[in-house]
């Protein structure tokens, strides 16, 4: 049979009340502190946070959901979320949603019914009413990749246009014309955001964009395959692809070794997300990469930063403050940077 709460303070010869305190973080002497840690040990206890949960309406637990648990770059933001929150003695609930929007207002509701104390979100659409819900609940909600166009809430972004850009910009000033854009999905905030940063690195050298160039997928590995076949098969072929995530920039890669183009004789390429898979690949890729450590980080201190009291009128490390009154949403926005590899070819 577990131990309890009242073993553990029959073991430690104190109160049922100051063994409560210590382990709901308050301050006990040194001595009571260190009898209450031995009897844990000794009983091999552990607290019932969901029992806890009911009393102080505190779980000290945060729902992340995330479009895929096969994304490399949902996984390492989830590891960073994971790292920063443990720090405070936070668990995470992980929630696959399959990059379908009912999934998650499904696994929204679920959260809610295990009260979690936040939710931190890759959302699959541009608006969530399950999040709304939980927003109006009391229940803070951070968004990472991500904006909604239907409520105002924080969020972690990367600016994907200015990487974009940058990579766009990389193959025009080599000469390159027609270049060809691997997308998301076309209603997803970062697919117009890195859209939108290829045809400003066109509109600033004065240069027309080729919109039969660009090519929507689903971010997936299959979806950059496809895609780069595609771009491939027009009676014009671009002679320079840009992907835009780490799956469809895998999966380009497979289509061009498949064809027997090699790279960058015959096609030059950039891909997105990761620097290690630009040394995997021969020659090393030039990549577009996205600061991933530091959204989980920054992530997951705005939301320990919401859910503390204290912190609601006091500056972030962004410089915004957080009004309850007429809150907006902070936004942090972070910078990626180009990592130059030898993928480029100069024509």
């Amino acid at each position: 049979m577990a131990a309890t709460i009242k073993d553990v303070a029959r073991l430690a010869g104190l109160s049922i009340a100051t063994v409560s305190k210590y382990i709901n973080g308050g301050h006990v002497i040194d001595a009571n502190s260190a009898a209450i840690e031995q009897a844990i040990k000794t009983l091999d206890y552990r607290v019932n946070t969901m029992a806890r949960g009911l009393k102080t309406k505190k779980t000290k637990s945060i729902g992340v959901l995330i479009p895929s648990v096969r994304m490399v770059f949902c996984m390492d933001i989830i590891s960073a979320i994971e790292d920063e929150l443990s720090r405070e003695n936070f668990s995470t609930m992980i929630c696959d949603c399959q990059g379908r929007p009912e999934q998650e207002a499904v696994k929204i509701e679920f959260l809610l019914e295990k009260q979690v104390d936040g939710i931190i979100m890759m959302p699959s659409s541009n608006s969530s009413e399950a999040a709304r819900r939980a927003a109006l609940a009391g229940i803070p909600v951070v968004l990472v990749d991500r904006r909604f166009n239907t409520m105002e809430c924080d969020r972690v972004l990367v600016d994907n246009r200015q990487l974009a850009e940058d990579a766009t910009t990389e193959l025009l000033q080599a000469g390159h014309r027609r270049i060809g854009i691997i997308c998301g999905p076309e209603d997803i905030y970062t697919t117009v955001q890195r859209l939108n940063g290829y045809y400003q690195a066109y509109e600033k050298l004065g240069l027309e964009a080729y919109n039969d160039c660009i090519s929507f997928s689903d971010y997936s590995l299959e979806g950059g395959y496809k895609a780069l076949d595609s771009l491939m098969e027009l009676p014009e072929p671009p002679t320079a692809v840009l992907a835009t995530n780490y799956e469809t920039t895998i999966g380009s890669v497979m289509a061009i070794n498949r064809s027997g183009l090699k790279i960058p004789e015959d096609l030059s390429f950039v891909g997105f997300d990761s620097l290690d898979m630009s040394t995997l690949v021969t020659p090393a890729l030039t990549m577009a990469i996205q600061p991933v450590q530091e959204i989980g980080e920054q992530a997951a201190r705005l939301m320990l930063r919401r859910l503390d009291p204290q912190d609601k009128n006091k500056k972030s490390e962004s410089g915004q403050t957080h009004s309850d009154n007429k809150y907006k949403g902070e936004e942090i926005i972070l910078t990626g940077k180009l990592n130059r590899g030898a993928s480029i070819k100069t024509i």
